[in-house]
């Protein structure tokens, strides 16, 4: 495969990703000016539908600003207009959504007594970049043991410049804003770090500091494996000065809300539940010198070395997806301590996938039926390679092809695509295009499943059944030569014979059964079910034997392998070329 046809597969794949995951989290306010922290994204709704109680008059979100004056001796006021606050009063317009990982001030009504609001979010991976000269209105995943919080300086341990004697922290318990509210923390000893909130920090520090251990993904927005993702890694680094010992555990999502996109229904067969990813973990096996995955049911204890980061291997198992091509999969990888001091939840997401596009890969004969030795059919001294090309339509039509063009097209616009015949290509651009065929079928052959020439078709579980008819007069059959007076099909007056006076019709029955896991054993690839497909071969070849019932058929041949195929394109769309 060469870098055009990567860009030509890869070009479906460049679209927006939507949220999959949810979870609700829930706030206490009061009675004038209150602080929360939003983990994750709630752009789903309208800040009147998120929050309907009307004794909330306003929202004022918080915008990091590199450049803003650093406060002295009390945190910046809320000032609109500008560019650190955004604000949304009831009664205004759809100005403003709820944004992840994001600090708000709510503004109560100031008769209100303590009550209550729950906010379903998207969870969203945690980030904490600290402004040196300037205010700092941040929240931290931290987990509540029981009822409690860990305090401040527990938490801080690895980052003590946040808490030191010349930092500065504020929090909000409601009323006016004034002297009393926000109020200064001076005891971090015995001040709880609560993750629902925002705080203040003035501190001569900078950093990207939000927990002890820094969690990184290879994808930006957690764990994201899309339509045809196989494998993530998550790199946590250790900042502390002792090991850290973890809880990793597959959470299950909440359902979707109204607004935002649904999770899969009835959606695997592996016990986990409905719309959840089924998340692996992938670890090496060095005896098999192959990588192993084991579905995640149950937490994982892991350890990480003191000031150092260990490399974890995420994958899938797409074939316990057994929802509609398209459907959204959603739930959260959970990371906590042993120490109770946090608690992060990354976003697992993944699409079914859709098995439109073109397949390329090889059957593996590895036994042949011997007709001496009583139609048993026998391992072969060594295995013999089949190229076959698949090309799976939008709607679901499964071509067998002899060969396949890719390239621009000479349609309108051009566009990039596959065809059938070199003439289907743009003859301008051909020195670009690739042609990739299969030599051991006759030429220009498009076998779809119509006309008696097969059943079935492409996904795990199915079974795909093609006939491959080489007819007793074509140039390319075996028992065909032009000009041998014995083989080429005319009498000796030079009238044309029918089959089976000198050359016979071949037919090659192909049976493709596509398995769960490679028919061999031993573990499943990444990307199996999505982009590569396998599983058994079987053909039965008519023609080439004596019929010994005298019927002019002949008996069939049989031989067995295993096949795979590995998808090149996701183009949906064949061209066939007259």
């Amino acid at each position: 495969m060469n870098t055009r046809l990567l860009l030509l597969a890869a070009a479906p794949l460049l679209c927006a990703t939507a949220h999959a995951q949810w979870r609700t989290e829930t706030y206490t306010l009061r009675g004038g000016w209150n602080s929360i922290y939003l983990a994750g994204d709630a752009q789903y709704a309208t800040l009147a539908a998120l929050l309907p109680q009307a004794d909330i008059e306003e929202v004022w979100r918080w915008n990091p600003n590199p450049n803003q004056l650093q406060f002295t001796s009390a945190p910046s006021l809320p000032l609109p207009g500008t560019p650190e606050w955004t604000r949304w009063a009831r009664g205004d317009a759809d100005t403003m959504r709820l944004t992840g990982q994001t600090a708000y001030l709510i503004k109560c009504a100031d008769a209100a007594p303590q009550f209550t609001v729950t906010i379903k979010q998207s969870p969203v991976p945690p980030a904490g970049d600290w402004v040196r000269a300037g205010a700092n209105f941040m929240g931290f995943p931290t987990f509540k043991n029981g009822a409690d919080y860990p305090a401040f300086t527990d938490y801080f341990a690895t980052f003590p410049a946040a808490i030191a004697s010349n930092a500065k922290i504020y929090r909000y318990i409601g009323g006016e804003l004034g002297p009393a509210n926000p109020l200064q923390v001076f005891s971090p000893a015995l001040e709880r770090l609560d993750a629902t909130q925002a705080y203040w920090f003035s501190a001569p520090v900078v950093g990207d500091f939000y927990a002890q251990l820094d969690v990184q993904t290879t994808t930006p927005n957690g764990l994201d494996f899309g339509r045809t993702g196989s494998e993530i890694i998550v790199t946590i680094y250790n900042r502390s000065g002792q090991a850290v010992n973890l809880f990793l555990s597959a959470v299950a999502s909440e359902p979707a809300p109204v607004g935002a996109d649904s999770l899969a229904d009835g959606t695997n067969d592996v016990g986990l539940p409905t719309g959840s990813v089924p998340l692996t973990q992938r670890l090496f096996n060095t005896a098999t010198a192959a990588w192993e995955e084991t579905l995640i049911t149950n937490p994982l204890t892991r350890t990480v070395a003191q000031r150092s980061s260990r490399e974890f291997s995420f994958g899938i198992q797409r074939t316990a997806m057994t929802g509609t091509a398209g459907a959204h999969y959603g739930s959260l990888l959970r990371i906590r301590d042993t120490g109770n001091l946090m608690d992060i939840l990354l976003p697992v997401r993944a699409r079914k996938t859709s098995l439109s596009g073109l397949w390329i890969g090889d059957a593996l004969v590895n036994a042949v039926e011997s007709k001496p030795a009583a139609d048993a059919v026998t391992p072969a001294a060594r295995t013999y390679p089949l190229r076959y090309i698949v090309h799976v339509a939008d709607d679901g039509t499964a071509r067998v092809l002899s060969q396949v063009f890719m390239g621009k097209l000479t349609g309108a616009g051009n566009p990039v695509g596959l065809c059938t015949k070199e003439s289907g290509l743009l003859a301008a651009d051909k020195v670009n295009a690739r042609r990739i065929s299969a030599v051991h079928l006759p030429l220009d052959r498009i076998i779809d499943g119509t006309a008696g020439t097969g059943t079935g078709s492409v996904g795990i579980g199915s079974t795909l059944t093609r006939k491959i008819s080489l007819p007793f007069d074509d140039k390319v059959n075996p028992f065909v030569h032009q000009y041998h007076p014995d083989h080429d099909n005319k009498s000796p007056r030079g009238d044309a014979l029918v089959a089976g006076q000198e050359s016979h019709t071949i037919e090659r029955n192909v049976t493709f059964t596509f398995t769960a896991a490679p028919p061999g054993g031993g573990p499943v690839p990444a990307g199996w079910g999505a982009t590569i497909l396998g599983g058994t071969y079987g053909e039965v070849i008519n023609g080439l034997h004596k019929d010994s019932a005298g019927t002019g058929t002949g008996d069939g041949l049989r031989v067995t392998g295993t096949f795979e195929l590995r998808r090149a394109s996701e183009l949906g769309t064949l061209t066939i070329t007259p």
